[in-house]
């Protein structure tokens, strides 16, 4: 009977290290997502729109063309000029997406202030593209 008591407590154990092995390797991810989603900000930021877009994920760029992506931004985040502060608020780890093929992402808002719009929220979405350097797939702003 204390056989079992024991083999119980080591099984919990064992379970215990398992979540929090998971737990710190998500964080870890996090971390490196959203260090990959402040660089690609930087270049937005400095005007750079086009080395935005080539150093996104693939599946960012086969879904839209460096062209159309200027002239997004050129439109949507030029007339909200300079930034002011960016502070983030919020970083989640996901396997999927709605409208993603499953893999790695990292949904990660951010609360920013710009010369033109005092508050707004950023949405920067990375992922593990081809399972090697996390890219950004998604930029969104309210």
């Amino acid at each position: 009977m204390d056989y079992i008591k024991i083999y119980a407590v080591i099984g919990v154990a064992i379970l215990g290290l398992c979540f929090s092995y998971s737990s710190i390797a998500s964080e870890e991810k996090e971390e490196k997502a959203v260090a990959a989603a402040q660089t690609w900000l930087a270049l937005i930021d400095e005007g750079k729109y086009g080395e935005s877009w080539e150093k996104a994920a693939v599946y960012f760029k086969n879904a839209l063309s460096k062209e159309k992506w200027e002239q997004m931004l050129t439109a949507v985040r030029k007339p909200l000029g300079k930034l002011y502060s960016r502070e983030l608020i919020s970083k989640t780890y996901k396997n999927s997406l709605p409208g993603a093929p499953d893999g790695e992402y990292v949904v990660i808002q951010f609360q920013t202030s710009f010369e033109n719009k005092k508050s707004g929220v950023e949405t920067v979405t990375p992922m593990l593209d081809g399972g090697v350097e996390w890219r950004v797939t998604g930029y969104y702003i309210k």
